[in-house]
């Protein structure tokens, strides 16, 4: 697959796994009108619930999330050549300039952040300014700048979001049906409401975990999006490709700061201890090795 090809296909594949999300909230919503007597006020409780908490993430969490991590304004006069990097990639990407963050830590790691492009930051450690060459360098901010264009963070805060109002549906559901609260007299609408009910009471059970796989899902295909569309901005997919060998090499690749809530913004897992495909359905990262071999296929 070339590199256009594999943009559009994981551009298509990360919509469908959002639609998967509204499905599960709108199926929940419904089920759990119909239980209550009214299906399509529950269908729209639900759809408005998930669209306001949606917005409200929009304007929280950048600010938080660069204070958590211990970033710093970076200094032009110190980090010369990874502020003129920013600003030359982001100008070659048609985009306003991050604002420009370092942490000090000796993993080898970046990220982004922000709720749009006029509000966006991209922070890296000084293990990855130390330790990385120019175009090596140059690549994981192409890929981080990538994920500033194509709105990846303002999409993630809408998953993580959306992962959080299905557990709090579900939550809600499976207490008003194991305790029997509502009307003694709802009519449920024969054996088709019945059979909804039934497979709501189950999707409560399940979609919980079924919206943190979907998130993760979510994530690896933006990964793989930043990494093909950083190599188109760079115009050199060796330099990304050799940055993650780095990384991957990384003897201590543990980037002390980070979080489970901030582990899906890095590059690379900052928290991973463990390697191996049964665990890849669980990670927030595609495998660097996969990740290596597309980079240099193209």
């Amino acid at each position: 697959m070339g590199l256009y090809e594999n943009i559009s296909s994981n551009k298509r594949k990360s919509i469908l796994l959002i639609s998967i999300f509204f499905i599960i909230i709108g199926f929940l919503g419904y089920a759990f009108g119909l239980y209550f007597g009214d299906a399509f006020i529950g269908l729209a409780f639900a759809i408005i619930f998930a669209t306001i908490m949606a917005l409200v993430s929009l304007y929280s969490g950048d600010r938080m999330i660069l204070r958590m991590s211990n970033a710093v304004s970076a200094d032009r006069k110190k980090y010369p050549y990874l502020v003129n990097t920013v600003e030359g990639l982001a100008i070659a990407a048609g985009i306003p300039a991050p604002k420009v963050y370092v942490i000090d830590d000796s993993a080898i790691n970046a990220f982004a952040t922000g709720r749009d492009l006029k509000h966006s930051s991209v922070a890296v450690t000084t293990g990855a300014i130390k330790r990385l060459k120019r175009d090596e360098l140059e690549g994981v901010i192409a890929h981080e700048l990538s994920h500033v264009r194509n709105y990846d963070i303002r999409m993630m805060m809408f998953v993580v979001i959306l992962v959080g109002v299905i557990a709090l549906l579900s939550d809600f559901f499976l207490r008003s049906f194991i305790y029997g609260r509502g009307r003694e007299d709802r009519k449920i609408g024969g054996i088709i409401g019945l059979i909804v009910i039934l497979i709501g009471f189950i999707l409560a059970i399940l979609a919980p975990l079924i919206a943190q796989l979907i998130k993760l899902a979510v994530s690896r295909q933006r990964e793989f999006l930043a990494d093909a569309d950083g190599a188109l901005l760079s115009r050199n997919p060796e330099g990304l490709a050799n940055a993650l060998k780095k990384i991957r090499d990384d003897k201590e690749p543990l980037v002390e700061a980070a979080n489970k809530a901030t582990a899906h913004l890095f590059i690379e897992n900052p928290l991973r201890t463990f390697r191996g495909r049964i665990n890849n359905l669980f990670s927030t990262h595609p495998d660097i090795n996969e990740r290596i071999k597309r980079l240099e296929r193209f």
